[in-house]
């Protein structure tokens, strides 16, 4: 089985810690370190500065967290959207 074997991931039959399906991104340098971060915004290609985490309750496990992240412009839209739906945990600057 491989890392995109859907079915096999819903039967059980998937690895515990399945591989990344792709290679992990490289600097903007080239130098294998972490990619620039963007804001998550639909359309939006600014630095990140805030991270948002949220969870769906519905299907994930509570201590399951998912991230968004968030430019300045985009913070408080984001995280209305996520508060919402009832989704959002935490609002964190980004490091």
């Amino acid at each position: 089985m491989n890392d995109r074997d859907l079915l096999g991931a819903l039967d059980g039959t998937a690895s515990a810690t399945p591989g990344p399906a792709t290679a992990p991104p490289s600097g903007p340098d080239g130098s294998g370190g972490p990619a620039r971060a963007e804001c998550s915004r639909k359309g939006c290609r600014q630095d990140a500065a805030w991270l948002l985490e949220w969870n769906n309750p519905r299907i994930h496990a509570p201590e399951r967290r998912k991230t968004w992240l968030a430019c300045p412009e985009h913070r408080d839209w984001l995280a209305d959207y996520l508060r919402s739906r009832g989704l959002l945990k935490d609002v964190l600057p980004l490091d």
